[in-house]
């Protein structure tokens, strides 16, 4: 589909979670790297919105508040009443994603075919994306753009840190003397969280085997407190809090970091984004589709897939099988990345 995009006004409907927030970035690079001209407006939640406010190609940011009720969707049509889009993305496949579309004037509101487009989503958009299988779900916001004849790479994320942000990242590390890993121990969905216990046995093989600090990474939740009090508990060289930070003062500390270790979360893919070497553990779902993109697919721990296991791409989740992933598993990836990844660390992190 040809489409004139200099001088657009294109408007992004992808308001939650993260993780695919970060998945959109490259889309938003490439758009203003195809057409500089384009005017991009982007609504999304209150959280992400934090994460990506400041970033240079985003030109207007509306936020979608869910704790508003019926009212979030009032403001953001208040807010964008007098404009007139020339492309609408929907990226998000929800009914509550179909309704802001709905709501927004676009000449073009682009969508994913009907397939793929939960809570009769495709019902809202004039234009669909064809048919496509199951991929990564980076590959399936690049699917817009190959469809408007925009090409994806080079694939860039331009995720910060800002330069305002430097001072206090340099802070932050002033507190260590060794390089440090950033450990994300929990999610908002416990079937991708991992055992306590484990996290202590890898924290503790860090200082023993490789001198590396840990850092605690995420957010505050009941979960994610009572987790860190049992790796607490159990660990003898204890790690450092840095729960409930922030996700902008998140990006700093991955971007410090020598490794980032993470579970299915929004730290993978800002640690991936920053070109960090990033080990994750995947159990519940595919890695393929939402793993780390295109980077540290080596440090992949799968237990999504039995061995020698060959299958297509899938969106199935596959429930408790977390604690197949063995302390020996990671281990194994931190040997490895010792080996592959150690002397790559950029001269500018602060390790």
């Amino acid at each position: 589909m040809e489409l004139d995009l200099d001088g657009a006004r294109i408007v992004i409907v992808m308001m939650s979670a993260i993780g695919d927030v970060v998945h959109v970035l490259p889309v938003l690079n490439a758009l203003k790297r195809h057409a500089p001209t384009c005017h991009i407006t982007w609504v999304l939640k209150p959280v992400p919105a934090m994460l990506v406010r400041g970033h240079p190609l985003i030109d207007e940011i509306v936020e979608f508040n869910p704790d508003h009720g019926w009212r979030a969707y009032i403001e953001v049509a208040r807010a964008l009443r007098n404009k007139r889009f020339d492309l609408l993305l929907d990226f998000q496949v929800a009914l509550k994603a179909g309704i802001v579309t709905a709501l927004l004037h676009a000449r073009v509101k682009l969508g994913f075919d009907r397939a793929r487009a939960r809570d009769a989503n495709w019902l809202f958009t004039n234009t669909r994306i064809p048919p496509h299988v199951p991929q990564h779900v980076a590959d399936q916001y690049f699917e817009f753009l190959r469809y408007i004849d925009v090409d994806p790479d080079p694939v860039a994320w331009n995720l910060g840190p800002w330069d305002d942000e430097r001072s206090w990242q340099r802070q932050f590390f002033s507190g260590f003397d060794h390089p440090v890993a950033s450990i994300n121990i929990a999610t908002t969905n416990p079937d991708r969280d991992w055992v306590p216990e484990r996290w202590a046995s890898v924290i503790d093989a860090l200082w023993d085997q490789y001198g590396v600090e840990s850092v605690l990474v995420g957010g505050r939740s009941e979960r994610e407190l009572a987790t860190a009090d049992a790796i607490t508990s159990t660990v003898r060289h204890k790690p450092q809090s840095a729960l409930g930070s922030g996700v902008r003062r998140l990006v700093s500390i991955l971007d410090g970091s020598a490794l980032v270790i993470a579970l299915d979360s929004a730290p993978l893919h800002i640690g991936t984004a920053l070109g960090r070497p990033v080990i994750s553990l995947m159990a519940n779902a595919d890695p393929r589709r939402t793993g780390p993109y295109r980077r540290s697919q080596d440090l992949i721990v799968d237990r999504y897939h039995d061995e020698g296991e060959l299958s297509p791409v899938s969106s199935k989740r596959r429930w408790g099988r977390m604690p197949l992933i063995t302390v020996e598993d990671v281990l194994e990836k931190l040997s490895l990345w010792q080996a592959r990844y150690l002397d790559r660390v950029p001269s500018d992190s602060y390790v």
